[in-house]
């Protein structure tokens, strides 16, 4: 591939220089603006071929990223700062415009052209005098789903990666659509990077917007929507909110790495991410889709790409929760000491570290800390393997009571019957999400609406009062409960409409206290189920009026412990919005429908029909507690 001469030379630091803007040629003609930072000696670049480290991104290759920051930072760092520390370290850093975006040519279509380019900018790497033909990744969010996509088309050179809450396993079950419904976060995403891409007049136009009203109006639709004033992300919006069917469309590279697993490269690999974090199946479908290659596997409790934090919402998780410090010295020398062992052959002791590290939430005391935050505490475990070897599964039945318990329920219990209006949707009250801003937000909080979350009619209210919310309680649990693993969740049900949704939360019920007198229902994990995709994601059947069948709602895995005292509960209802785009119960094509019909939906408890949530529940012996860095 071809380049054309860097814009300009820009000397960093007596040891670092920058060439700005190295336009890499595509295999189509577009070309990618690329930032490459190299040593320097005596004013001169050195000469030494040395191995590369690459990162490519939509949100601007000279601007700062929100992720690079460590314990006692109140700032992030610069490309630069951080540019420099890997080269003094011995490498060569690129930065690159993703297609379309900053200083980048070509037409920005989110997430699908990221493979080719990444292949091809892979194969100029490999060219320039500077490369000893091999080049680790990196990168948070969109720049983990750009490496996952070039090696899914097995580049050259490419020697180890670090994939930071993001990778698409299959956008089709995480990141775009869960269930068969759409995430309305690629909503919220396309409405913030479009005012910052637009030109002067779109940009004033979009800000002009009231986003919230917008989310009134749902679906939107070519022309009527607050991203008109860029078409370009309009489309691609409409496109992915459309696109309902499980069909070729999603299997492109790009937005499926599960199709690519066997002839994935054969690369260490790190996996990062977080329980309330909107990637956490992708990454541990990733983990499981390559196994047998050297990875690591890091999950912590934080929102996303938040790594060292001590919070999700309004819930803390104590000193121990952030990365730097509990679980590394640094990400900085984290990833210094993967690239070095990896890229350079360091025999460092990278390659004898755990395998899984997870921080198990819970176990805290319950009170309200002096930031106003419940204390859900919560420590590092290590593992061989996930899910934790030893794990039992147990099924705990619903009851016609509102009892959660592993007994199974009677024969003539009667079914829940409520009625799910489109119109009056259940708020989103967290949960594991991300780039929301300014409509929701991810995050640990007791289920209660409030003036913050979106559609609240009733600040204050438990949504569990809701007459469309079914919650059931185990008992006041007798001993401490750690669920960690993956959670299923089987529910018989039947509806009157031609389609509809049901949704399924899990939930830490704290028993009132002095601090919470009416106690703290902490939302741990939840997800959705489109019922015209109950058989099929690939093909969609109407629902027969009346027919009882069975659906299977999979929210995100989770690790949290239980205490004694507290209730293990489970919501049931048919939205969750704005979190997910709402069924209009109709069977119209989606993303399309402007009418709504009230579903009445059942939910049956019986014998015959044992609806049951399914845990992963582990014993101490399986919860090894971290070592405490060393180094």
């Amino acid at each position: 591939m071809d380049s054309l001469a860097p814009s300009r030379v820009e000397m960093i630091a007596d040891d670092v220089l920058a060439e700005r803007d190295v336009m890499v040629t595509m295999r189509d003609g577009i070309r990618l603006a690329t930032d490459v930072y190299r040593p320097v000696k005596d004013g001169k670049a050195i000469e030494d071929r040395l191995p590369a480290i690459m990162e490519r991104t939509p949100y601007g290759k000279a601007e700062r990223s929100r992720s690079e920051i460590e314990i006692g930072m109140t700032t992030p760092m610069n490309r630069h700062e951080v540019a420099s520390f890997f080269v003094r370290a011995g490498y060569v850093v690129i930065y690159q415009d993703c297609r379309g975006r900053y200083n980048s040519e070509g037409e920005f279509s989110k997430y699908v052209s990221e493979a080719a380019d990444g292949y091809d900018t892979a194969g100029w790497l490999l060219e320039q005098p500077w490369s000893n033909g091999k080049f680790g990744t990196m990168g948070l969010s969109y720049a983990a789903h750009t490496q996952a996509a070039l090696a899914c088309l097995n580049p050259p050179g490419l020697s180890c990666m670090i994939m930071d809450s993001g990778g698409f396993s299959n956008a089709f079950q995480c990141g775009i659509r869960q269930g068969g419904a759409f995430e309305l976060k690629q909503a919220t995403w396309a409405y913030n990077q479009a005012i910052g891409e637009g030109d002067e007049f779109a940009r004033a136009a979009m800000e002009a917007e009231d986003l919230r009203a917008w989310f009134s109006v749902m679906p939107w639709r070519e022309g009527v929507s607050p991203v008109r004033w860029m078409p370009e992300y309009e489309s691609y919006l409409l496109e992915q909110w459309r696109s309902g069917t499980f069909d070729d469309s999603w299997r492109r590279v790009g937005l499926y790495m599960e199709g690519y697993y066997e002839t994935f490269p054969q690369v260490p690999c790190v996996l990062m991410s977080s329980w309330y974090d909107a990637y956490v199946k992708s990454t541990l479908d990733n983990y499981r889709g390559l196994s047998g290659r050297k990875l690591q596997l890091i999950m912590g409790p934080w929102l996303h790409g938040n790594r060292n934090t001590t919070l999700a919402g309004d819930t803390s998780f104590g000193a121990a929760a952030p990365l730097g410090g509990n679980v590394v010295e640094s990400w900085m020398a984290f990833r210094r000491n993967w690239f070095d062992r990896w890229l350079k052959g360091k025999e460092n002791g990278v390659q004898d570290e755990p395998t899984v590290r997870a921080f198990v939430m819970g176990g805290g005391s319950g009170r309200r800390n002096d930031e106003g935050l419940l204390d859900h505490g919560g420590r590092w475990i290590e593992a061989a393997d996930w899910p934790l070897p030893g794990t039992e599964y147990r099924d705990f039945h619903i009851h016609e009571n509102g009892l959660l318990s592993t007994e199974r329920p009677k024969v003539d219990a009667a079914p829940f019957v409520y009625d799910f209006d489109p119109k009056n949707p259940v708020p989103t009250i967290g949960g594991s999400l991300t780039s929301g801003q300014p409509i929701f937000e991810g995050g640990g909080f007791d289920q209660r609406e409030g003036e913050k979350f979106y559609g609240s009619k009733y600040p204050g209210l438990p949504l569990s009062a809701r007459a469309d919310v079914l919650s059931f309680e185990t008992e006041a649990l007798v001993e401490d409960v750690a669920v960690v693993g993956p959670v299923t969740i089987e529910l018989y049900v039947s509806s009157d409409a031609p389609d509809t949704d049901f949704t399924a939360k899990l939930i830490d019920v704290y028993p009132p206290s002095e601090d919470y007198p009416t106690g703290y229902a902490l939302n741990i994990t939840d997800g959705i189920i489109r019922c015209r995709y109950r058989n099929s994601f690939e093909k969609p059947e109407p629902i027969v009026p009346g027919e009882i069948f069975k659906v299977t709602i999979e929210p995100f895995a989770t690790a949290n412990l239980f205490a004694k005292g507290h209730r293990i509960r489970l919501d049931i209802s048919s939205s969750n919005f704005p979190k997910y785009d709402v069924n209009p119960n109709t069977y119209a094509p989606e993303g399309r429908g402007r009418t709504t019909e009230i579903a009445r939906n059942r939910v049956f408890c019986d014998a015959a029909h044992p609806s049951a949530i399914r845990l992963p529940i582990v014993g101490n012996e399986a919860m090894v507690a971290l070592k405490p860095f060393t180094r």
